[in-house]
C-alpha cells in the first residue's frame, strides 16, 4: 500500500510523538506512522491526505486555508533541495532509515523549516527536535 502525504506532513512526520488534534486523529496518525514504519511508500498530494482525513468534516478544519497550502508549497521546496530531487505532487518517496536521519538532522538543524514558522505545533516539534527526536513514532530500523 501507500501513504497518502500533502507536503508539509513530510516535515510533520518527522517529530510525531502521538499529539493532535483529537483523540481519532492521533489513533489514525498512529496507524499511519505504523505504516510507514513498515517500509509502505509516501504518494505526495495536493491538498487533504491520510493524516488529514479524520478531521476533514469538522467545522473548523484548517485543511483548505491558503496558509496551509503555502505550508505545503514551502516544504515541497525544503525538502526537494535536500534530497537534491525534484518533488511535486504524484512523486514517490520510499522512506528508509538513511533518509529519515537525513531529514531529521537537516530539521533539527533549520535547513527544511520554512514551512513550520507560522505552524501551531512549532513549539512541540522543536522541542522533540531538541530532544534527539525521542519518543517519535516513526522509527525506521
Amino acid at each position: 500500500m501507500t501513504v497518502r502525504l500533502r507536503a508539509h506532513h513530510l516535515l510533520c512526520m518527522l517529530t510525531y510523538v502521538g499529539k493532535g488534534y483529537s483523540p481519532a486523529f492521533i489513533a489514525n496518525y498512529d496507524r499511519i506512522a505504523g505504516r510507514l514504519a513498515g517500509g509502505e511508500d509516501i504518494l505526495l498530494v495536493t491538498g487533504p491526505d491520510d493524516i488529514c482525513a479524520p478531521i476533514l468534516n469538522d467545522s473548523d478544519c484548517h485543511c483548505f486555508r491558503e496558509s496551509v497550502t503555502e505550508r505545503d508549497a514551502k516544504a515541497i521546496e525544503a525538502v526537494s533541495r535536500l534530497l537534491a530531487r525534484p518533488l511535486d505532487p504524484g512523486s514517490r518517496i520510499n522512506l528508509d532509515a538513511g533518509m529519515l536521519t537525513t531529514m531529521r538532522n537537516a530539521f533539527a538543524a533549520g535547513k527544511t523549516r520554512q514551512a513550520c514558522r507560522e505552524c501551531e505545533w512549532f513549539e512541540l516539534c522543536s522541542s522533540v527536535a531538541d530532544g534527539g527526536f525521542a519518543g517519535a513514532k516513526i522509527a525506521i530500523p
